[in-house]
């Protein structure tokens, strides 16, 4: 098992979801909540399916993850006047002053996920996961399942 990809793939993300967790846990925020949060700060304004294609994941996952954020009164969701069946999210003040509060402990999470790594072997990494990613850009198979 420890030589297969697709094990050591899903065991990192095990790991990373549990540092996530144990720097971000007070915050009582996902992993994808925080990326839902992060994706809307860069765009300001976004309807659901972008933001399910920001974050690479399905969009009724993204759906239930936004009306959990709205329900905290961290993001709006409004009908788009265009297409009344899209909704338009956008940060709400309390929704930017939590993602404010949490990057700093996200960060620390993200470091302590790839802290047993140099530096160079940090940067490589990065570097051959988004050369796997980008190469590999068409196969979303979980999003085509919900599609």
């Amino acid at each position: 098992m420890s030589q297969r990809p697709g094990f050591l793939i899903r065991r990192l993300h095990q790991i990373h979801v549990a540092l996530f967790q144990e720097a971000c846990g007070r915050f009582e925020i996902t992993p994808l909540q925080y990326s839902l949060l992060s994706a809307l700060e860069v765009r300001g304004t976004a309807d659901q399916t972008t933001l399910a294609a920001d974050i690479a994941l399905d969009r009724t996952t993204t759906t239930g993850a936004l009306k959990r954020l709205a329900a905290r009164n961290l993001v709006e969701r409004a009908v788009d006047q265009n297409d009344r069946r899209a909704r338009m999210c956008k940060l709400t003040a309390a929704g930017t002053a939590l993602l404010n509060k949490i990057e700093a402990s996200a960060r620390a999470a993200h470091r302590a996920t790839i802290a047993n790594l140099s530096e160079r072997e940090r940067a490589l990494f990065i570097d051959m996961m988004q050369r796997i990613v980008a190469g590999n850009a068409n196969r979303d198979s979980v999003a085509a399942l919900f599609d």
